[in-house]
């Protein structure tokens, strides 16, 4: 099965899905949904529109995939409830977790784990198997030798176009900390759209150095079908309607063989002109640091004539017509239909246009009600028999149906063909499409036009029904509330790519370079040592690495794979805070020997969670971002391949960067100012000196101990 999963932002744009042809759609609620800005949908509208997807067999799933803080676990698992009563065919959620825990309870609910729990390799995917997911939402980053890999093991969901994040899936602190807007929860004001600057030649002038291209598989998506993937799926819960049609058709008819229809793709919405991704490896327009919003399609060059912006083209421009103008590949400002003219249009515009400024348009009004105008129906066959005596029976795609009453002897007119089929003609806004098998008229029944009219409705309400049941949608498990008992181990832990100078019971250590022999960099220290995994590693890169993890104790992850890589390694485990521990839920079934709750997490909130074997990010750096690409767009022959860079926004605050390799190059963004927790220490006290080294950093830390000599 290929299943096209299109986005929904309200009831409106799911009819306009199902009826682009969409096999599934996707939507969120107005709570617990990681697109807190989209309309959302009511449990009235989620319902309508379960049923209405049902006529045409069009999967639906609810996205409750943010982080759940304990206070909320009572309201989460009431709301679960709810959803898979609606009838959803799936729920989709980030706290794998929170999964198990459902799964233990209430094993009929089906669940998708979200892409914001960074599934990227085949551990990962182990892991969501063994507690009860149906299928996984793989990161955007993960790559076509995985994908292939993790298809094999459980049902595999894969973007193919929209919005990419720039940060790795699920690992993004950027907008909670600059602004308190979490991502995690569903609130990103999407810094990484804003203007910054690199201090690395050609890169030193403020552009949109994070902002990636959207996202266009196009034709590769056949290389995904031969991966064995069984869900495409669109990203898009914000964007308009006419944009999830287009984009619906589009990847319907290239996996119908036909040619997919680009440029209604990109009149929709086209940030960057598209990249494929990284399942394929970065190209070299994955970055749109020119244009951060909708680019639209080019249509001609502008031309100043007598006072007017004309735009030579064979389109035929409209009123409300909207287009987008760029001048040395950067954009200038907008523009909106103004007349024909010979040979093109003629536009009006704010900014003062100049011979040779590029047109591209970015709402084409016709193409939006053509697209808006889809309709889809399901065929119903209606045969009948009406005869004298005898109960009417209806049969609609072979279910039968009788009326109430025994018809009687026509006094006058009897009922005839004509009125059954003027009747059952009437369809009362519902997506049939009526044609008509055999019937019979057995000598001269009678049955007045109203009560024809109400045995039709009464046929058609059951038949509704029917077609759109679901089975018993029971989902009666209580959530008995855990006990933590709140105990601070009283240990100290230290990230560190430099182990020189610390003295802590647990040194985290984070190579620079993964694939070589760390034993030396060990020797000094006598506490345990914990090797340091980034929540995004390929399989590849986990078993290259499996020579070198010996001299280690344990191993210290940001992404939940690193359960599974750990136990087959018989290492003890430490989750890091990319777990995103935000409950007692999590923190109780993630089975490490210490784990780290989430870094968004409060001091207040954080400590309900904190048992011995618990610590809290108290000091040091803090990780907003993880880079699965190159800010530099793979410019390897002129880089200067240094350690650290500095990203600067509008406001003139510095963002750390860090280079590590893996097989490759990648990057870490650290936060603008370092991180000073005065309140008391609960829990075991982690520091990350990733971007200090221990020595220059004991002073800013503004700790009264220091776990460093």
């Amino acid at each position: 099965m290929c299943e096209i999963l299109a986005p929904c932002g309200d009831k409106n744009t799911a009819i306009i899905a199902i009826n682009s042809g969409a096999d599934a759609i996707y939507l969120g609620l107005s709570d617990f949904s990681a697109r807190e800005s989209a309309v959302n949908f009511s449990f009235e509208d989620l319902k309508e529109t379960i049923n209405y997807a049902a006529y045409f067999g069009v999967k639906v799933y609810v996205a409750m995939n943010t982080l759940i803080k304990d206070s909320e676990l009572d309201a989460f698992f009431d709301t679960i409830k709810r959803v898979w009563e609606c009838g959803a065919d799936a729920i989709i959620l980030q706290d794998i977790f929170i999964g198990k825990y459902i799964k233990e309870r209430c094993p009929q609910i089906v669940l998708h784990l979200s892409t914001q729990a960074g599934v990227c390799n085949e551990y990962g995917a182990r892991l969501a198997k063994e507690f009860g997911f149906s299928r996984v939402i793989l990161s955007r980053e993960t790559l076509l030798c995985d994908i292939a890999k993790i298809t094999k093991i459980i049902e595999t969901e894969v973007f193919i176009q929209g919005a990419l994040c720039t940060c790795f899936s699920g690992q993004c602190y950027l907008s909670s900390f600059i602004g308190g807007n979490s991502g995690n929860r569903g609130r990103c004001k999407q810094p990484c759209r804003k203007l910054y600057s690199i201090d690395r030649e050609g890169y030193d002038v403020p552009a949109y150095r994070l902002s990636l291209s959207d996202l266009c598989v196009g034709g590769d998506i056949d290389k995904l079908v031969s991966a064995g993937v069984t869900s495409f799926k669109i990203e898009g819960r914000m964007r308009r309607p006419e944009y999830v049609a287009a984009a619906v058709q589009y990847y319907k008819n290239i996996l119908g063989g036909k040619e997919g229809d680009l440029s209604s793709l990109k009149r929709t919405y086209n940030r960057g002109n598209y990249t494929n991704g990284l399942a394929f490896g970065q190209e070299k327009n994955f970055i749109s640091s020119d244009v951060q919003g909708h680019l639209g399609e080019y249509l001609g060059i502008i031309s100043v004539k007598n006072g007017n912006y004309v735009c030579h083209s064979t389109f035929q421009s409209d009123k409300g017509d909207c287009f987008k103008v760029l001048r040395d590949g950067k954009e200038v400002g907008g523009a909106a239909y103004l007349q024909s003219t010979k040979g093109g249009f003629i536009v009006s515009s704010d900014k003062r246009l100049k011979n040779g400024d590029k047109l591209f348009i970015t709402t084409d009004v016709k193409l939006n009600e053509r697209l808006l105008a889809c309709k889809r129906f399901i065929n119903v066959e209606v045969s009948a028999c009406f005869a004298e005596g005898e109960l009417p029976e209806i049969s609609l795609n072979g279910y039968k149906f009788f009326g109430k009453e025994k018809l009687l002897k026509a006094e006058s007119r009897a009922l005839a063909e004509d009125d059954i089929v003027a009747c059952f003609n009437k369809i009362d806004g519902r997506p049939f499409n009526i044609f008509f098998g055999k019937i019979d008229i057995v000598g001269k029944p009678y049955l007045g036009m109203g009560a024809l009219n109400a045995l039709r409705r009464d046929v058609y309400n059951i038949f509704c029904k029917k077609i759109t049941y679901k089975g018993e949608r029971d989902a009666d498990f209580s959530y008995n509330k855990i006990s933590i008992e709140n105990k601070n181990n009283g240990k100290t832990a230290v990230i560190s790519s430099d182990l020189n100078g610390v003295e802590a019971d647990i040194a985290i250590y984070k190579p620079k370079e993964y694939f070589c022999d760390h034993s030396a960099v060990l020797k000094g220290f006598s506490g345990e040592k914990y090797l340091y995994l980034p929540a995004f590693m390929c399989g590849d890169e986990l078993d290259k690495l499996k020579p070198f993890v010996s001299p280690f104790d344990g191993i210290y992850c940001e992404g939940t794979y690193g359960i599974v890589y750990a136990r087959e390694l018989g290492k003890p485990f430490f989750a890091g805070t990319g777990f995103n521990i935000t409950n007692s839920v999590a923190a109780n079934l993630c089975g490490a020997k210490y784990y780290c709750v989430s870094k968004e997490l409060t001091v207040r909130e954080a400590m309900p969670l904190c048992s011995g074997r618990a610590f809290y990010l108290y000091g040091g750096g803090i990780k907003v971002m993880d880079l699965i690409y190159c800010p530099f767009s793979k410019t390897c022959r002129t880089c200067d391949k240094r350690d650290f860079y500095t990203l600067t926004d509008g406001e003139n605050r510095k963002f750390p960067i860090r280079r590590y390799k893996t097989g490759e190059c990648r990057f870490e963004l650290y936060n603008c100012a370092n991180l000073v927790t005065a309140e008391k220490k609960q829990a075991g006290c982690l520091f990350d000196y990733t971007i200090a080294s221990v020595a220059t950093d004991k002073i800013t830390r503004g700790h009264t101990q220091s776990p460093v000599k």
